[in-house]
């Protein structure tokens, strides 16, 4: 459960005296509802995202990634989209406060310490109201 990865991420950011933690984000089956159709993007938020994006976005301590292979001209679209919902990422694809080290080489993938993927097992039916509670 999504909440398992986020108790982590608070706890070793404590230990490691971290100001921030990143968490990157997907959209289709995430955050919002898949309609499978060329050309048109779909906005139907799952419910409770909103709330919880907004919820995660006032926090100082966290940073938000957009992470998608949605095409750039759709992307656009998407934080427009977002931005309406007073939803919005601090970047897109890319984590540039992280730099390449001895530990890991993130030219290819942003570092972040929180996933919110449906191909990572998030179920965005229910794991938003769980996120929402944990926060709160």
């Amino acid at each position: 459960m999504i909440t398992k990865a986020i108790e982590k991420a608070f706890r070793v950011a404590k230990e490691r005296q971290w100001e921030v933690s990143y968490w990157a984000f997907d959209i289709h089956e995430t955050i919002i509802k898949p309609n499978w159709q060329a050309g048109n993007i779909p906005t139907e938020f799952y419910p409770r995202a909103v709330e919880a994006l907004r919820l995660i976005g006032e926090r100082s301590d966290i940073k938000m990634i957009l992470y998608t292979c949605s095409h750039p001209h759709e992307i656009e679209k998407y934080l427009v989209h977002f931005d309406s919902h007073g939803i919005q990422f601090d970047y897109v694809n890319e984590n540039p406060e992280v730099d390449n080290s001895h530990y890991g080489c993130y030219d290819r993938k942003p570092y972040f310490n929180v996933l919110f993927e449906d191909k990572a097992g998030f179920d965005a039916n229910e794991d938003w109201s769980s996120i929402i509670e944990l926060l709160k």
